[in-house]
Formats: C-alpha cells, structure tokens, sequence
C-alpha cells in the first residue's frame, strides 16, 4: 500500500480532532456518571482508542456503513450517531435509537450508518458482508466498515468473512483494533500470529498492520483501502494497533495488564498529542481547539441530563419489535 504519501487537508485534521476530543469527553464524563450513581449502566471503556474510528470516519460519508461490537461506543459517535439518542439508549430510556431495548451493547442508527452493533464476538464481519453484498449488487458505492477486537480474529466468523469477502471483491474494509488485550488475556497467550495483518495472505488481500495511534498514519491506510473497496477493487485488512487505558469491562480492577506498559501508555496519550500537534504546525490555535473541546462538554452533559430525565419504555413496548407484526386482514 502507498499511503506514506496520502495526507489529510487541514480541514480534515480538524475534523479528526473534533471526534476525537468527542469521543475523549464522552467517555470521561460516562465514567463519571457511573461513579456517581447517575447512570447505572455496563460500561466499556475506548478510552485510547480514539484516532482509529476517527481517521476512518472522516474517510467515509453519510451513506457509508459501519458495523461495531458491544466495545464501539467510539465507532459509533465518530460515524455520527446523535448523542441525545445515544445516551438515552445507555440509560435505557424511551428515547434512545432503540427505545431502551437494546441498552449499551445493541446501539443501532441507520440513519447515520451505524448498522449494528452486536454483543456477539466477531460477528461484525459476516454481518458487514451482507451489507457491502447489497451494495455490490445495487452498485451505490457504498464502502461497509467492519470494526473488531484482536481477539475476534481468531474466530470462524473472522476467517469465512475474509474468505467470502475476498471471492466476491465485497466493498468491504475490516478494522481490527489490536488494543493488546481479548477481555483480560494477553495477545500473545491466544493468538500464534505475530500479526493480525498477516493473515490476509491467506485470503489474497491487502493487509496492513499500522500505528493505530497516528492521526496521519491512520487516515492515510484508511483513505486507501477505502478508496480501493469503493472502486470495486476488494476488501483490506488493517490492523490498528493501540493501547486500551482501562480493563474490559468497567469495573475490572485490569490487575493482568502490566502496570508499567499502561502508565506508558497513558502518558503517550493519542488525543492531547495530536492537539500539540496541530497548534505546533499552526493549523489551529489554542482557541479554536478549547472551542471544540468545551463545545462537545457542553452537548455531552446535556445529552446525559435529558437521558436520565427520560420516560422508560411503556410496558406496551415489551413484545414490540421481538416478533413479527402481521397487520389484521379487514373484515369483509
């Protein structure tokens, strides 16, 4: 792949910034909510996992699809799921893109592209072969993003869907966000690949393993393999490696992660990284950065206080949307 020489525009660097500093204080103040008792909620925590569903995000638009997992909070705020209906969902409420039947791990906007997010491990990719399937078929160009965790690649949905993807030259992008961890075991003690990426030669397609914590580096492997399942040439493996900065599930008192791998890690934090980045080369100021950053706390702190003042789902609601609905044939 030659993406050394794709670079992003300024505007597009902002926009990289403006959802990462997003996704950053929504899971601050998501944390915080908890702990507070606001929102009694499961929680899984992105936190240094940023850049990744940002740099792919400003290389896909509107139409373009994306299909997450139960950790995606991020994947899906960066495709532009609303706030507002996001965290009603979280709280359970009436309001949420699902009424508050599907909770933190079944958050779905079609609206915005999120078309599933899924609680079952790996099954993001057959899932998103469906979809570029429908694109192939009605030619609309539409690029489909299959977001996944290292340790879902060693599952057979992992392997069928690469297979399927690459026979068909399916429009269809896997993300793997190699975070170092599969819920608390280490990569190295469940996986034999010394690379995720690796494994695309299995399946005659490109792979590319990359620093999944380089706003640059990031955007430009996104950009080309996006690019490339857009204009019909097939789907690409990435594997975008990063760091998670809390366990897996919050809560989890992550005393398998290594102390001093995490302390460096968290000191190489992605996001105020990039923001020196960008007042250092002079593509925005230290204004117009706080300007976005107080702006999302702002919406953030409003979408939590109007979720938690939301109506639960009316008990109406409790086989809505389980079975089909058959409308009543009119008497004659």
């Amino acid at each position: 792949m030659n993406h050394i020489t794709i670079q992003p525009d300024r505007q597009t660097l902002i926009e990289m910034y403006r959802k990462m500093s997003l996704l950053k204080q929504n899971d601050e103040q998501a944390r915080a909510a908890i702990l507070s008792g606001r929102v009694p909620m499961i929680y899984y925590s992105p936190r240094g996992q940023e850049v990744i569903p940002a740099a792919v995000s400003v290389n896909l638009g509107p139409e373009d699809y994306i299909c997450t997992i139960y950790r995606g909070i991020h994947d899906m705020l960066a495709k532009g799921v609303p706030l507002k209906e996001l965290w009603a969902e979280l709280a359970g409420k009436a309001d949420g893109t699902c009424k508050g039947k599907g909770g933190p791990m079944h958050i779905t906007h079609p609206a915005s592209g999120a078309m599933v997010t899924t609680g079952i491990v790996g099954s993001s990719m057959p899932i998103a072969n469906g979809l570029a399937l429908a694109s192939q078929i009605r030619n609309d160009r539409r690029v489909t993003v299959a977001y996944f965790g290292d340790a879902a690649s060693n599952i057979g949905a992992f392997h069928e869907s690469l297979n399927m993807a690459a026979v068909w030259k399916l429009p269809v992008v896997f993300v793997c966000q190699n975070n170092r961890y599969g819920e608390h075991t280490r990569y190295e003690k469940a996986t034999a690949a010394a690379r995720i990426s690796d494994r695309a030669a299995g399946y005659q397609m490109p792979g590319v393993t990359v620093d999944g914590n380089d706003p640059l580096a990031m955007y430009a492997v996104a950009r080309e393999a996006i690019d490339r399942a857009r204009a019909g040439h097939g789907p690409t493996l990435i594997e975008a490696m990063t760091f998670r900065f809390y366990g897996h599930v919050f809560g989890d008192a992550d005393a398998y992660m290594d102390k001093a791998e995490k302390a460096a890690a968290m000191e190489a934090d992605p996001v105020p990284r990039f923001r020196t980045w960008l007042i250092e080369q002079g593509h925005a100021s230290e204004a117009d950065l706080s300007k976005i950053d107080e702006l999302y706390a702002s919406e953030i702190r409003e979408a939590i206080d109007l979720a938690i003042a939301a109506p639960f789902p009316d008990l109406s609601e409790l086989n809505k949307d389980v079975w089909a609905e058959v409308a009543a044939k009119e008497s004659r």
